[in-house]
């Protein structure tokens, strides 16, 4: 990357030199043709479709104060961050983003990685006067603490009213009143080619501004566990720490939370992706009410379409979702949905492949009476389904003991627990390993990328199984001494390397 930058001034020029040449060579060209041909007369009928380049001056001015910078203090508690492979097998993938120190990969965490000192930073913005602040729900999940700091400085700790992971929103609120806010937009008007402007805390740098334009509406995510948002994609520059940040049109309007960045390097590359603000919002409105967002649900397996399915099917094109699975029970087994069935339109919205159709389903509430138009046997049909609810993901904090949680016994000060029969098998643990990873007190261990909630199946190559095993095999530690703690997390497993540290170093 250095490199790159130091060259781009040669670059540079070498390219102006060679556009100055181009152009002496069309001009010597064209003096020449004058002379024989009549060059073919321009329109003057053609309109000017962009004039000029926005000025955000003045929207930056009225719209500033009301974003603010998130801390979290997130302590050794679970990441939001999905397990994944060793990021090197993949070639681009969706990111999270956090502030210094944060873990920018939806991954298992490399040596030296993780959330250092358990800090995560983002940004969010002021939706109400009386201190309701919205951002992602990634900065803030698993937090012990958060701080909100507004523009002019003050600081305030914040109570997390709710938080939704499908979303990726999470409501926070502030004890102060009469605070600047945003104006909510309409993310469903937005149109490819619209300028659009983001506010936050790149790499912790407050309030800085950029600005692009809308790139595409209605993305699906294929990396994270977000099918229910029709994603806004810009060419915004959005780094680390950006997490949270309002987009705003040209009025000054917030129509999308920014919240991950497309990139095969941890940087911003030109793709980024924001939650519209109507998915925000109501997922806000629910978190007021009743603490949670609940979705609707059909009970159905999706998948796209492409040219020899649809041929088989009788379809005269390859738009539409096709029904995989349906699953017992469910809102569209009771309506007569069938394997092979392809959806066309839901209640009369066109579906134009398998992931626009959840966000539809997802907006709507448990109960819902909708309509499906299916292809079936060449021949469309409507099927009136009644909705289900989405089950809510399950809590990856760690399961509460009726004993106190014991202090650590190791040099890695990792505090185990005990895994029961059930929670074995609900965990898939064979042979009688794992220990799971209770509380974090060591700073080595969270560098390493470590989290509450992690199973450690074993130490190099000796397994353990109690808490007990554990601490026996770490207590064998020295400084300067590396172990390779086999850990799961997620349904995965690898090799963390854990060096211990100094006791001075221990908190």
């Amino acid at each position: 990357m250095h490199s790159l930058l130091r060259s781009t001034p040669v670059r540079t020029a070498f390219l102006v030199a060679i556009t100055a040449t181009a152009t002496t060579a069309v001009v010597l060209s064209t003096d020449i043709a004058a002379q024989t041909t009549t060059p073919a007369p321009v329109s003057a009928q053609a309109p000017q479709m962009v004039t000029g380049l926005p000025d955000f001056t003045h929207l930056v001015d009225q719209v500033g104060p009301a974003v603010v910078n998130v801390e979290a203090d997130i302590g050794g508690g679970p990441s939001d961050q999905p397990a994944m492979d060793d990021d090197e097998e993949m070639p681009e993938f969706f990111k999270r983003f956090f502030g210094p120190g944060g873990m920018p990969m939806p991954q298992m965490p490399p040596g030296g990685g993780g959330r250092d000192r358990g800090v995560s930073m983002g940004t969010g913005f002021i939706i109400s006067s009386d201190g309701y602040v919205l951002t992602n729900h990634h900065v803030v999940d698993g937090a012990d603490e958060v701080t909100v700091r507004l523009s002019d400085r003050r600081e305030y700790k914040a109570k997390v009213v709710g938080s939704d992971e499908q979303s990726d929103v999470a409501l926070l609120k502030i004890a102060a009143t009469n605070l600047p806010s945003l104006r909510v937009g309409d993310s469903r008007s937005l149109r490819p080619g619209q300028w659009v402007v983001a506010i936050g805390s790149p790499f912790g740098l407050d309030h800085s501004v950029t600005a692009g334009i809308v790139s595409a509406v209605g993305r699906s995510n294929p990396y994270a566990n977000q099918q229910y948002v029709p994603f806004i994609q810009t060419d915004v520059a959005i780094n680390r720490g950006n997490s949270g940040g309002p987009l705003l049109d040209t009025r000054g309007q917030v129509v999308g939370i920014n919240s991950q960045i497309f990139s095969n390097s941890g940087g911003y590359m030109g793709v980024s992706f924001a939650i519209p603000i109507d998915v925000a919002m109501n997922a806000v409105d629910q978190l007021k009410s009743k603490g949670r967002v609940s979705r609707g649900l059909l009970g159905i397996g999706l998948e796209g379409i492409d040219t020899d399915q649809a041929r088989a099917l009788g379809l005269p094109d390859t738009r539409g979702a096709l029904v995989r699975e349906v699953q017992p029970g469910s809102g569209a087994a009771k309506a007569g949905v069938q394997r092979l069935d392809v959806i066309r339109a839901f209640n009369g919205t066109p579906i134009e492949d398998a992931s626009s159709l959840p966000p539809l389903v997802g907006a709507l509430p448990p109960g819902a009476k909708t309509t499906l138009t299916i292809m079936r046997e060449g021949k469309a049909r409507d099927v009136t389904v009644v909705l289900g609810e989405l089950a809510a993901a399950e809590p990856r904090s760690i399961p509460t003991s009726a004993t106190p949680v014991p202090t650590y016994r190791n040099p890695l000060g990792i505090v185990g627990e005990d895994v029961d029969g059930a929670a074995r098998r609900r965990l898939g643990l064979e042979n009688n390993e794992g220990v799971m990873i209770a509380r974090i007190e060591g700073l080595a261990a969270r560098r390493a990328g470590l989290q509450q909630g992690d199973i450690i199946l074993a130490v190099g190559r000796n397994s353990v199984g109690s808490v007990a095993q554990l601490d026996r095999e770490l207590s064998a530690l020295r400084a300067g001494d590396t172990a390779m703690l086999l850990v799961q997390r997620g349904g995965t497993s690898r090799y963390i390397a854990v060096s211990p540290r100094p006791a001075a170093e221990t908190q």
